[in-house]
């Protein structure tokens, strides 16, 4: 890991989106904290006390669970009304939280808007969380939940040649993770990975993080702490699976969409892996929202540009899924 050379003291308010600014503002005024002095139980209890405002309505939501290397991992399966009810495209979906905090509660709302926006069926999975559960736990979860909805692919109503995996920050880098070992490993086949602003590897000296190393939203210090608590202390230790932008070879990985916020730390190097992407041949989307920053995708109920960018990346990946069914039928 390279030593960040000069963090910016503060982000200004104008770079901000109107929508967002006043939030920025408030989490100032109250004297937020970082999360290593909040500590691991504060920060997991403050996103679950949240309250957000119900999302989209679902034809059907139900609970699930399949095997695990570690135990049954719960599941959260949501059919969207434009989904039907066999046959349906599907998202097995990892969920945010710098992989130490995050639930099937607390992104629910997230999972609603995602399974709205594509038309597919969401397969929100509650992997094991660091330090409890360090690396690699959660990768091991989310690769066990992807070969569960392929194998079980009849059952819910999907069609296995139109799987895709998906996710926001942690959960990003678990969906880039997954399609890496997928590969790898020849599993289950991926039609399309989505990635909002992943977590792809440790802080690295880059001009988004400089600039916006102090967000409301996110600080390099944040990051350091919880990869350490779920990788270690020692990056020489990281492998591309715990840290997908250690990757070589990217070459056959399926279909990406990218996605970084303006004003995220994580911003360049997110949007280098999806350079490195389309530079192996991969096709690859890399959509950045000016005015936004880390997390923006949970604030869809108060942030227009969070709703845009939300409908945006559902109809780039429906349209990749009615691909990939002209795909399957051709084949057939």
């Amino acid at each position: 890991m390279t030593d960040i050379t000069h963090v910016e003291s503060d982000v200004p308010l104008d770079v901000w989106d109107p929508d967002v600014a006043p939030m920025v503002e408030r989490m100032r005024q109250s004297g937020a904290t970082s999360f290593r002095t909040v500590g691991v139980q504060g920060v997991r209890n403050n996103l679950e006390s949240i309250v957000r405002p119900t999302g989209p309505a679902m034809a059907s939501v139900h609970d699930a669970d399949c095997e695990g290397p570690g135990g049954p991992i719960p599941l959260r399966i949501y059919r969207p009304p434009t989904a039907p009810g066999s046959g349906a495209p599907a998202l097995v979906w990892f969920h945010g939280g710098g992989m130490i905090m995050g639930s099937l509660d607390s992104f629910d709302r997230l999972a609603r808007d995602v399974a709205a926006a594509t038309g597919a069926v969401v397969v929100n999975v509650d992997y094991r969380l660091a330090p409890e559960h360090r690396y690699p736990a959660g990768h091991d979860d989310a690769y066990a939940a992807l070969c569960w909805v392929n194998r079980h692919a009849d059952q819910i109503g999907v069609d296995r040649a139109r799987i895709g995996v998906g996710g926001d920050s942690a959960g990003g880098g678990l969906a880039a993770a997954t399609a890496l070992r997928s590969r790898d490993e020849h599993g289950p086949n991926i039609c399309q990975q989505i990635m909002f602003y992943p977590g792809l590897e440790r802080p690295v000296d880059r001009p988004s993080m400089r600039r916006f190393g102090n967000s409301a939203f996110l600080t390099v210090d944040d990051i350091t702490w919880m990869k350490n608590l779920y990788l270690g202390d020692d990056p020489a230790l990281d492998d591309e699976y715990g840290s997908p932008a250690l990757a070589t070879d990217l070459a056959g990985l399926p279909p990406a969409i990218v996605v970084t916020g303006f004003a995220d730390p994580l911003r360049d190097g997110v949007e280098e892996y999806g350079r490195r992407l389309q530079d192996a041949g991969v096709p690859t989307a890399i959509l950045r929202y000016p005015g936004v920053g880390h997390g923006f995708a949970m604030q869809t109920s108060t942030v227009a540009r969070a709703r845009t960018a939300m409908a945006e990346v559902g109809a780039l990946a429906a349209a990749r899924f009615s691909a990939g069914q002209a795909d399957s039928t051709v084949s057939g």
